[in-house]
């Protein structure tokens, strides 16, 4: 039988090995059957077909030295078959491997058939190899076509790109850095390749070198941030994406890192998180805050033993100066009112708007009733100081209740209620004055 006709007839087994051995390839391991089969079945029949064809002796030569005959406008499956490849991610090695293993299938089959070779069939033979070496040399012109067709496209992707992308090798060295990296270190590229980010005096370098290792150690990638500004005075925060790049032993061989600069998204959410837990008129925590507040102060104060205060404020009076002078001088009262209780306690205390003229305090490791009392006293002295709102001199005073943990009431809620009954206590006790919360309340 021909080699042609062996070809045609045994194409089945000679593709299960070709599966099998597809199967072991790295870039591989995840395609199905007909992934891994590919096109190999398109090229055994042209092989074939090749087989039958008459050669010339100007032909024959050509062909041993890799020279096929003139190619119409169509690919052959060969040239298909490169192209796919490079696409799949294969390496120029794992795609030679792939019809080496086609050569060694058809020929260990053939050999098994055919003990006995004959001149014709050893003919065959040579024009076997002959068509699997065409086949070779068509994959990888166009797999080194595809390449260089990826390479210049990714290097304008690069050039383009207005985030910054550079590459490190394994010691933390930029070994390539985009335009975007270059302009917003305000330096040349040649000052930044071979150079570290603790050469070039980065803040960050010590947490990146620390990410670096890992995602080379570990082979997987990274996402973290940093907060700098850099010599061309862009940005001020960023996150970036560090990834591994494998070699052909899947070995890591460097680290690719794209960075982006976050500044106007991060302040836009601060903003949007700050609205949401501020009272806008005063600038004060409000209550969602201050109730996140309070939980975070009794677990503390749990853990520590420590004691805390709860001060909840009415102010006496608002009313009047809200309806005589009107909405605006309220609101600007409010605020002044803002600004002297945050002088009354210390940065560590929070002060709170919780609604209308209600304000609150949490006063953290306050260890003498005596202590709390100085505080809330001098909170009703500097609001009985007069007031200057729309010209004018406006008088108005604060009732003050006030509630301990653990001992008036271990949660936050209650504490908060504890507080409230207190403050209606000092305000129908005639005002301008203190409660302390008893189970009298």
């Amino acid at each position: 039988m021909r080699l042609a006709d062996f070809i045609r007839a045994e194409i089945e087994p000679i593709l299960q090995d070709w599966e099998a051995f597809a199967k072991t390839i790295f870039s591989a391991i995840y395609m199905g059957k007909t992934g891994l089969r590919d096109h190999a079945r398109e090229m055994l029949l042209e092989i074939a077909d090749d087989l039958d064809s008459l050669q010339s002796k100007a032909q024959q030569v050509a062909k041993s030295k890799g020279h096929g005959p003139e190619k119409e406008d169509d690919e052959s499956w060969a040239e298909v078959h490169g192209g796919e490849r490079h696409t799949s991610g294969f390496s120029v090695m794992e795609t030679v491997s792939e019809f080496r293993a086609l050569r060694a299938s058809v020929v260990s089959h053939w050999i098994k058939a055919n003990p006995t070779v004959s001149v014709e069939q050893l003919e065959d033979l040579t024009r076997f190899h002959e068509a699997i070496d065409q086949a070779v040399a068509e994959s990888l012109e166009q797999y080194a076509t595809a390449k260089e067709m990826e390479t210049r496209l990714f290097g304008a992707i690069l050039v383009a790109s207005p985030d910054p992308i550079y590459v490190l090798d394994l010691e933390g060295r930029f070994i390539y850095a985009n335009k975007a990296t270059a302009d917003l270190f305000a330096l040349a590229p040649k000052a930044i390749i071979g150079k570290t980010t603790f050469d070039l005096g980065f803040p960050f370098a010590a947490d990146f070198k620390h990410n670096l290792e890992k995602v080379i150690s570990g082979q997987s990638t990274h996402r973290g941030k940093f907060v700098h500004t850099f010599a061309s005075g862009k940005g001020e925060r960023f996150e970036y994406l560090l990834a591994p790049v494998l070699d052909e032993q899947q070995q890591t061989e460097a680290t690719v890192c794209i960075s982006r600069d976050i500044t106007a998204q991060a302040l836009a959410e601060e903003k949007i998180w700050y609205n949401a837990h501020h009272d806008l008129l005063t600038g004060l925590p409000n209550r969602r805050l201050f109730l996140d507040r309070l939980e975070q102060g009794v677990k503390h104060a749990k853990r520590s033993s420590l004691p805390l205060a709860v001060l909840f404020m009415d102010l006496d009076g608002f009313k009047a100066v809200n309806d005589s002078l009107g909405h605006e001088a309220g609101d600007r009262l409010l605020a002044d009112v803002a600004v002297r209780l945050n002088d009354c306690v210390r940065e560590v205390d929070t002060v709170a708007r919780m609604g209308g003229d209600e304000f609150t305090v949490i006063l953290a490791g306050a260890k003498q009733r005596k202590d709390v009392e100085l505080v809330a006293q001098s909170i009703i002295d500097a609001l009985a100081q007069p007031f200057q709102i729309a010209q004018q001199s406006v008088q108005i005073s604060v009732s003050v209740g006030i509630s301990f943990y653990p001992e008036d009431a271990t949660s936050p809620v209650l504490l908060l209620e504890t507080a409230d009954k207190a403050m209606y206590k000092a305000k129908d006790a005639g005002s301008n004055r203190m409660y302390f919360y008893t189970v009298a309340c």
